[in-house]
């Protein structure tokens, strides 16, 4: 097997086990039965922090799929399957924002980042123009707050883990034959 061959494999097997680790770790928190207020902060936490240590791909994966597991799972209440879709791609446009922007400046990334996802999602909305109004509200204004409060969250925590040498970001990794 030739360098490029070993390295690149070495490399899609950790990203795929990271990225795997990362669903598992967000689903456990969808399914802890927690509030709103604290799962959304979390779950947001785990797209931030996938990005940051397996990059937007592996990032974009997990927040395709935990909408459409907690609507399976009935973590997400009925009335918010027609927000599905766009609960997923503002997951996923948190994740690319956040990805795209976080070498230049964290902090102005989860801004950004938590911005347009709320903006995807309130659009959601209004397309979908006849869901509940109590469901309406609380994919609005509550999402950005939940994106905001786990990008700050991640953040800290990313920092923290990268400081102590615990866990690289894999772009980052330099991988030998």
């Amino acid at each position: 097997m030739g360098v490029l061959e070993g390295t690149h494999t070495r490399r899609s097997v950790l990203f795929t086990t990271r990225t795997a680790i990362l669903m598992a770790l967000t689903l456990v928190i969808q399914m802890m039965g927690m509030p709103q207020y604290a799962t959304g902060p979390l779950v947001n936490t785990m797209l931030y922090i996938a990005a940051v240590f397996v990059g937007i791909w592996g990032g974009v994966a997990i927040g395709l799929v935990t909408p459409v597991i907690a609507f399976w799972r009935g973590i997400l209440p009925a009335p918010l399957g027609p927000m599905i879709p766009f609960i997923a791609l503002g997951n996923a446009v948190l994740v690319i924002v956040y990805g795209l922007l976080e070498k230049r400046s964290k902090y102005v990334a989860v801004i950004i980042a938590s911005v347009v996802k709320y903006l995807v999602l309130s659009g959601g909305v209004r397309i979908l123009g006849d869901l509940p109004p109590k469901i309406a509200k609380m994919m609005q204004v509550p999402q950005l707050i939940t994106a905001l409060a786990g990008g700050a969250i991640a953040v800290l925590l990313s920092e923290i883990l990268i400081r102590r040498g615990t866990l690289k970001p894999l772009s980052h990794m330099k991988f030998k034959e």
